[in-house]
C-alpha cells in the first residue's frame, strides 16, 4: 500500500500508474448477495446449472458487482495521512468490457488522471480503473472514477 503524505505528493503522480492491487477471488457467494442487495436475479448470475449451460459456461458477475469493488481497491492500495474522510464523488465513464465467470480473479490497475483543489480543505483526484481478470486479454471493467479526500496536509 502507498502512503501519501501530503496533497502535494498525491498531485505529483498525475498521469502515472499508481498502483497495481492484489488479486481477490469472486464466489458464487458474493453473486447472490448482490442479487439479493440490488434484486438483480437473472439466471445468468445466479443460476449455476443454466448458467453453465449459457453462452460463458459458467455463473458471470453482475457488471455493477465489479464496479463496487473500486472502493475496495482504493482502500487497499493507498492512503492519504491526515485525511480525516474520503468519498465517491462520481464516475464519468463506464465500460464492462469482458465477462467475469465465478471464480474469476480480479485487480485493479489505477492511474491517476487528474488531481484539483476540493474546498474547503481537500482535493478531488480522477482515476482511471482498469480492473483486469486473471488471464483475460482485456480488462473487464474500465472506469474513470472520482473520488474526494479532505482534512489531510496540502
Amino acid at each position: 500500500m502507498k502512503t501519501f503524505q501530503t496533497y502535494s505528493e498525491v498531485a505529483a503522480c498525475v498521469g502515472s500508474e499508481v498502483a497495481v492491487t492484489d488479486w481477490i477471488t469472486i464466489t458464487q457467494a458474493q453473486i447472490d448477495l448482490f442479487a439479493e442487495a440490488t434484486g438483480d436475479h437473472q439466471w445468468i448470475h445466479v443460476d449455476p446449472e443454466r448458467a453453465a449451460q449459457g453462452p460463458f459456461g459458467a455463473p458471470i458477475a453482475h457488471g455493477f458487482l465489479t464496479l463496487s469493488l473500486i472502493p475496495r481497491f482504493f482502500e487497499s492500495a493507498f492512503s492519504i495521512a491526515g485525511a480525516r474522510m474520503g468519498v465517491n464523488y462520481g464516475l464519468n465513464r463506464v465500460r464492462f468490457t469482458s465477462p467475469v465467470p465465478v471464480g474469476s480473479r480480479l485487480r485493479a490497475r489505477l492511474t491517476l488522471q487528474a488531481c484539483e483543489p476540493a474546498a474547503p480543505d481537500g482535493i478531488q483526484m480522477t482515476w482511471l480503473v482498469a480492473i483486469e481478470r486473471e488471464g483475460a486479454d482485456k480488462p473487464a471493467c474500465v472506469a474513470e472514477s472520482l473520488t474526494r479526500n479532505y482534512g489531510a496536509a496540502p
